[in-house]
């Protein structure tokens, strides 16, 4: 049995989670459960998902940006740009929350 589960999504986390609530694993307890998007559905009360949330808005900017740019045929910036996550951790990890 593992002791955490790192879902691709908030909608594979909550399958997870599901799975592990109705075999009578306790979530948190015995096993973390964590996704990887932080999306709204996955912050509601009876889900309570602790995730990996992304800066979507710089993520648009940048993409939109380098998209204007090659249109205009301007030259792409090369290398890569690191935008860094942050972890969000409401219920489903035994981490203590800083509020």
């Amino acid at each position: 049995m593992p002791t955490a589960v790192l879902a691709f999504n908030h909608r594979c986390a909550t399958g997870v989670l599901d799975a592990f609530l109705r075999a009578g694993v306790p979530v948190p307890g015995e096993v973390a459960v964590v996704g990887f998007d932080d999306s709204r559905p996955a912050r509601l009360a009876p889900i309570d998902l602790s995730a990996v949330a992304q800066d979507i808005p710089r993520l648009a900017e940048l993409a939109v940006g380098r998209a204007v740019a090659r249109l205009e045929g301007e030259a792409a910036p090369t290398g890569e740009t690191v935008i860094p996550p942050r972890l969000v951790v409401p219920g489903t990890t035994a981490v203590p929350r800083a509020d």
